[in-house]
């Protein structure tokens, strides 16, 4: 390598920890697994050469070599398939989809042998299935989908959406260290979020699976959200604390399996409480979130749950109509003071 190339290749290794972006922590996040775990591997479309759709494994190739960065074909079930072998035979792959959107060709790869290996002959497929969700950048409805509904009742498969730098490093770090597979849903919205840049440790750490995170406290009502929408949640309470209400927010970040004790907690903090997600309402995670709190802490509620998410329509090309469509802090505002006024 010249002396050139190997300057050029040096200065794609990220620092350890620092003021990082929410992308360049995850990117952190595998390449310190990489180093520590020679079992760990990449698979994708464009996960090389061109460092991924987003950059998230910009560097990598350089680094570890075509060995464990692996391009492949346009064929999301044929990644999920390698990577399910490769973890059958002791590897830990980090699969990625350009656009979560592309999970659907995979889904039977996912549900019918990846997520019941473990349940079907005790081999566990320790594997993680990583992608950009989400929309609000106008991507259109092929690359703007919000997919974990989809697998909520799928037994077997873990789910992560995490909302800042810190928790995004070290749930994808936990993710690849974890025994079965997981699903790790990077919100594209706030891959290069200037509001998310944050300081985070250069000591090896990891945030757990299955535990939410209270992100303010309040007493008069809850939001239960994750992903992008906690942001949205934020600067709502924070315009409701003007007008007296002391709102707390809980992000999820684990969404299988899900952190019920934070839910029922909140719940019982407040009495009153707005679930918030950005996929449509009809059949999404919020509904499961409703029916935890009914079941389990209806005796603690003040009034009834709502819910605020998308309207039942695919992603609208148009950036008017796709504010429309997704859930916007006026839309928390609205609900939230008729939630508090019972």
């Amino acid at each position: 390598m010249s002396a050139a190339a190997k300057k050029e290749h040096k200065s794609n290794r990220p620092e350890r920890g620092g003021v990082v972006t929410f992308v360049e922590a995850i990117r952190q996040g595998l390449w310190e697994e990489m180093e520590r775990d020679p079992s760990v591997f990449l698979i994708g479309e464009d996960v090389g050469v061109y460092g991924g759709a987003f950059k998230v494994t910009d560097g990598l190739l350089d680094e570890f070599g075509d060995g464990r960065v692996i391009d492949t074909p346009i064929s999301e079930a044929a990644i999920v398939g390698a990577a399910c072998g490769a973890a059958l035979m002791g590897m830990r792959p980090v699969a990625e989809f350009q656009f979560i959107d592309f999970i659907t060709p995979a889904f039977d790869m996912l549900t019918n042998y990846a997520a019941k290996c473990r349940y079907r002959w005790g081999a566990g497929v320790a594997a993680v299935f990583r992608g950009p969700c989400g929309a609000g950048v106008h991507a259109g409805p092929f690359h703007s989908l919000n997919a974990e509904a989809f697998f909520m009742n799928t037994a077997g498969l873990k789910m992560v959406e995490p909302s800042t730098a810190y928790d995004a490093k070290g749930l994808i770090k936990a993710a690849i260290r974890d025994p079965d597979p997981v699903l790790f849903f990077e919100h594209k919205k706030l891959y290069r979020l200037p509001r998310l840049r944050e300081e985070i440790p250069e000591d090896d750490y990891t945030v757990e699976i299955g535990k939410a995170r209270t992100r303010r406290e309040g007493r008069d009502l809850s939001v239960i959200t994750f992903g992008a929408q906690v942001l949205t949640a934020l600067d709502a309470a924070e315009e409701l604390e003007k007008e007296g209400l002391s709102v707390e927010v809980i992000d999820l970040r684990t969404l299988a399996p899900m952190d019920r004790e934070a839910i029922l907690a909140t719940a019982r903090r407040t009495s009153k409480v707005l679930i918030l997600h950005e996929a449509s309402r009809t059949g999404g995670i919020g509904g499961e979130i409703a029916a935890t709190i009914a079941e389990e802490a209806f005796e603690w509620l003040d009034a009834p749950v709502v819910r605020v998410a998308a309207t039942d329509t695919p992603v609208p090309y148009s950036p008017p109509l796709e504010e429309y469509h997704l859930p916007q802090a006026r839309d928390v505002l609205d609900a939230a003071r008729k939630l508090a006024a019972y």
